[in-house]
């Protein structure tokens, strides 16, 4: 009884081991053909695939077709060599060869250039110039020989064209010819300017002064040489003179006139006289359109004087000055008829000689005049 008893248990045990063993065998075959697809895709990190069997090759997921695939970079080499059994196999509903879209690129015709050499062979190049062709039209056959300078259709030395700024020009401007009247005293008023000559140099005239009953009460006159040193200004050399009541006086004048941003006329002279005189004035004026006729312009006139002048009634510093502003309507550009008011004071020295001659230093003036210029 105890020897069947232990046959008995010795079958049971083999019985329960042949079943563990089965069914490791059953899922050993199942996984085997997991880890032969991820040894495949590791490939190209580095990783050799490790070939799998006909076996568990024929029971893995077939259908990705691998030999289509076309993975540019990808280092071939490191895969190793695999059987068309190995390759033929997993995933069938995945077609890397047919999804995979490759960029259209149009390579450039290089037939141009010359590839040995690395150079462009320019001699499949056509280009522009070289010798006329023999039945060439001669550009000068229609002119029978005359040209500008000779023969009877040439023009004169002063009809024959040239660039502008070979001609000679002229322009006379009176930017002021008033009428003035303050406190009951009239007076005339008068200021302008001429000049003759070329783009670059000119001769210019200057003009300003005051009459009053018939006696010219002052005025500056000044001629100067006047050269452009850039596109809005010039500058002006020259000599400079002034009568009135006193003494005449006379001065070298150095100075510039043009045009200031924000389209200010600017006019700054700085002047010596005899016996150490100096003297500055400076000038701006502006011209503000209401409309393109209708024109309201600021003017604004210093004077400085570097000494005294009892003869003149001159003191030393700022002296005088003037600022006004006139309405003007543009008739034509060369002729503009105008109103406006202005104020006019003296200071310092100047002042005091006003007020000992039984004059007020300062005082308001209303204008009315016209400008133009041809």
């Amino acid at each position: 009884m105890n020897a069947t008893r232990d046959n008995k248990r010795i079958l049971t045990m083999n019985i329960r081991l042949k079943k563990k063993f089965l069914v490791v065998a059953i899922a050993t075959t199942g996984f085997a053909p997991i880890f032969a697809q991820a040894q495949a895709y590791n490939a190209p990190s580095g990783h050799a695939a490790t070939p799998a069997s006909p076996a568990t090759d024929g029971a893995s997921m077939p259908g990705m077709d691998h030999s289509k695939m076309n993975m540019p970079g990808m280092d071939q080499g490191a895969m190793g060599t695999k059987s068309p059994s190995e390759t033929s196999g997993t995933m069938p509903a995945m077609n890397h060869g047919e999804s995979q879209a490759k960029p259209s690129v149009k390579k450039p015709d290089m037939g141009a250039m010359s590839q040995g050499s690395g150079e462009m062979d320019h001699g499949a190049m056509q280009m522009q110039g070289g010798s006329a062709p023999p039945d060439a039209r001669d550009p000068n056959a229609y002119s029978d020989g005359y040209t500008l300078d000779s023969g009877k259709y040439s023009l004169g030395s002063a009809q024959r064209l040239r660039m502008s700024d070979e001609h000679n020009f002229a322009s006379v401007l009176v930017d002021r010819l008033e009428y003035v009247r303050a406190r009951g005293n009239e007076s005339m008023a008068y200021e302008g300017q001429a000049w003759f000559g070329g783009t670059y140099n000119r001769a210019v005239l200057k003009a300003e002064g005051e009459v009053a009953r018939g006696k010219l009460l002052d005025s500056r006159t000044e001629l100067l040489w006047g050269h452009a040193i850039s596109t809005f200004w010039d500058s002006q050399l020259g000599v400079r003179f002034d009568h009135g009541i006193g003494p005449n006086r006379g001065w070298l004048a150095l100075g510039v006139q043009g045009l200031a941003p924000y389209w200010f006329n600017v006019d700054a002279t700085a002047y010596v006289g005899n016996n150490g005189r100096t003297a500055l004035r400076l000038s701006t004026e502006y011209d503000l359109l209401l409309t393109q006729r209708l024109i309201l312009q600021p003017r604004v006139e210093v004077n400085f004087y570097g000494k005294r002048d009892e003869a003149r009634e001159i003191g030393s510093g700022l002296s005088d000055g003037v600022a006004g502003l006139r309405l003007k309507y543009e008739v034509t550009r060369q002729f503009v008829p105008y109103i406006g008011v202005e104020w006019a004071g003296k200071f310092g020295q100047t002042a005091n000689f006003a007020r000992a001659s039984g004059e007020r230093p300062t005082e308001t003036r209303f204008v009315a005049g016209i400008s133009f210029r041809f």
